[in-house]
């Protein structure tokens, strides 16, 4: 191993199962970098430039080893006609009144939307092109796609797609194909665009309960993991929320890194993923790195560096809270660039 490593090779060393000069650090900030930056949140989820220049500006302040393109949940939905409201600062949300697929028949005549048509995915797809770029092999780049539960839940509602469970678990195996067909396209132009790895959120996944997360979410997540590394890229899988009884499910994927909210516990998330499945986190976003102390988050982190043990990386449970203490961010750099795996 030649040192030191760039950000990029350090990651891409350390997926590999390869040494490392120290651990890495992927925290996910959307708000918080829009913040650092001085932009409105709408102008960061609708205009690419402005969310590169905000991710460069938070990688550059505090040393983070990668850009990512994530903004939110509501990039794929609104382009196949979704109803999405948009705030002057905060994310943009669904109007699930208005459900695209609220009369669930209309599943049949909804066409995929190209990546590159022009919507909300093209700025995403744009953004990475615009890492690409700007980072030149120095810092990882993370691209994003939306779990099967999670887009199920933003085209027929959270609500409804849970009685459809019960009410109708053939539509609901359909729409979870259409999903994973959806997201594989929007992950290959990202792939196509530059992007080192895809970051998969399925959030609404953790509220299903274990038995129906194996016998109808999982497979469905499995394709989306195995479909992505076959277009040749890398996985990070993140569900919100408990997934306390699902951390031997979420082993199985095969994603490259589990990312666990603060909820799980690392210990016995390693004890059921075994030894070679890299783990990030998971520190409470609230508790503990906003309204903790730099000497609370490092100690929190020492405490999840030993569970994990030497497969880990430095992140949070979840996103970094907008108005959370560049002191207490600094002090997962200062963690992450003093220890080693």
């Amino acid at each position: 191993m030649s040192l030191p490593m760039n950000s990029r090779e350090r990651i891409l060393a350390h997926l590999a199962g390869q040494p490392v000069d120290r651990l890495p650090l992927l925290p996910i900030t959307m708000q918080f970098a829009a913040d650092l930056a001085g932009v409105s949140y709408q102008r960061y989820a609708t205009d690419f430039r402005v969310l590169v220049e905000a991710q460069l500006r938070t990688a550059e302040r505090f040393g983070f080893d990668h850009v990512s393109c994530i903004s939110d949940p509501a990039r794929e939905a609104a382009d196949c006609g979704a109803a999405v409201v948009f705030f002057e600062n905060q994310p943009p949300a669904f109007d699930e009144t208005k459900a695209l697929l609220a009369d669930k028949t209309q599943l049949a005549r909804l066409a995929i939307p190209d990546p590159q048509g022009g919507g909300r995915m093209t700025d995403r797809v744009r953004g990475a092109a615009l890492f690409r770029e700007k980072v030149a092999g120095q810092l990882g780049i993370e691209g994003w796609v939306e779990g099967p539960m999670a887009q199920a839940a933003d085209l027929r509602g959270i609500n409804t797609v849970m009685l459809d469970f019960f009410d109708d678990p053939g539509f609901v195996r359909e729409l979870f194909a259409f999903v994973v067909e959806l997201e594989l396209r929007f992950a290959r132009a990202q792939i196509e665009a530059g992007v080192d790895w895809i970051g998969i959120g399925d959030a609404a996944a953790s509220l299903v309960g274990p038995g129906l997360y194996r016998e109808f979410v999982w497979p469905f997540e499995k394709q989306l993991v195995d479909g992505i590394h076959a277009l040749g890229s890398k996985v990070r899988f993140h569900i919100c929320g408990n997934t306390t009884a699902l951390l031997a499910d979420m082993g199985r994927l095969g994603a490259e890194i589990v990312d666990l909210d603060y909820f799980a516990d690392v210990g016995e998330a390693r004890r059921q993923m075994g030894p070679q499945q890299l783990l990030l986190g998971n520190l409470a976003p609230v508790a503990l790195l906003r309204n903790g102390t730099p000497a609370g988050i490092t100690a929190a982190l020492a405490a999840c560096h030993r569970a994990a043990g030497s497969r880990f990386i430095v992140g949070a449970g979840c996103e970094i809270p907008r108005d959370t203490a560049e002191a207490n961010v600094q002090a997962l750099t200062e963690y992450a660039t003093t220890h080693q795996p």
